[in-house]
């Protein structure tokens, strides 16, 4: 039987281990070539310019259709002499405002993520040591951005938005419960097109890079597997969406 002496002892001993294995690898990663840190520099460059061209498309063209929908809609509903036309248009221009708004508070990080890492000096070994770390976690801040986009908490407000909307027009304008579903259903259809359709290539690339260069952790990113039905029933509607994640 093992005395708390030894115990104690061989418990020391492992974290000893433990910890001379982590400096190990932190001084692995220290000790980078410049040629290595060159390497990895153009690598991640390379993949934030790939991105850029695909993270504006998404981003302004989402903007402009909002700000469109926002200027004709509230022409309409400023306009019409029609109580329901005038309704509509208020309430659409309302929906796509809060839109155009989420595009502009939540700018995509990938479409200005070159140019700032351009903006970095590197006329140095020192100072492109320095860069690299800094690329990196640009790297990773893209993903995380790509990431958000496309999280629960996304859909589930929008879902409030598109609810909200559908409930004002089944018994705010006191019309139809099929028109306030008929509200709903068509903004949410706007909405998901408009995540599903986001840029996810900084998501994939920052794994491969933290794969293939063995720096940093992995981000585990989960690609939601969709399905839906729809029920019909005497005097109702049931539509049910569910979410499964799976790692890639």
């Amino acid at each position: 039987m093992e005395t708390p002496f030894r115990q104690t002892k061989r418990s020391a001993i492992i974290l000893l281990l433990i910890f001379l294995f982590q400096c190990h690898c932190a001084l692995a990663q220290e000790d980078l070539s410049d040629s290595q840190i060159q390497e990895r520099l153009q690598t991640i460059q390379h993949i934030l310019e790939q991105g850029k061209s695909n993270a504006n498309r998404w981003w302004y063209g989402w903007l402009i259709g909002y700000s469109a929908a926002t200027l004709a809609q509230g022409a309409i509903g400023f306009t019409s002499n029609a109580k329901e036309t005038k309704q509509d248009g208020t309430l659409g221009a309302a929906t796509t405002f809060l839109g155009a708004m989420g595009q502009i508070v939540a700018p995509m990080v990938p479409s200005s993520a070159p140019d700032r890492l351009a903006d970095i000096s590197a006329s140095t070994p020192a100072e492109r040591k320095e860069k690299l770390l800094k690329a990196e976690e640009l790297l990773k801040e893209c993903a995380l951005r790509e990431r958000s986009g496309r999280s629960w908490k996304t859909h589930a407000i929008t879902g409030a938005v598109n609810l909200s909307s559908g409930v004002i027009v089944w018994l705010g304008f006191k019309r139809s419960f099929w028109e306030g579903l008929g509200s709903f259903a068509l903004n949410t259809v706007i909405t998901e097109v408009q995540i599903w359709t986001q840029p996810t290539s900084a998501m994939r690339e920052y794994d491969n890079y933290i794969k293939k260069y063995k720096s940093g952790k992995m981000l585990g990113n989960s690609k939601p597997d969709k399905s839906g039905w729809v029920t019909l029933y005497p005097g109702g509607l049931e539509i049910r969406v569910m979410f499964s994640l799976g790692l890639y």
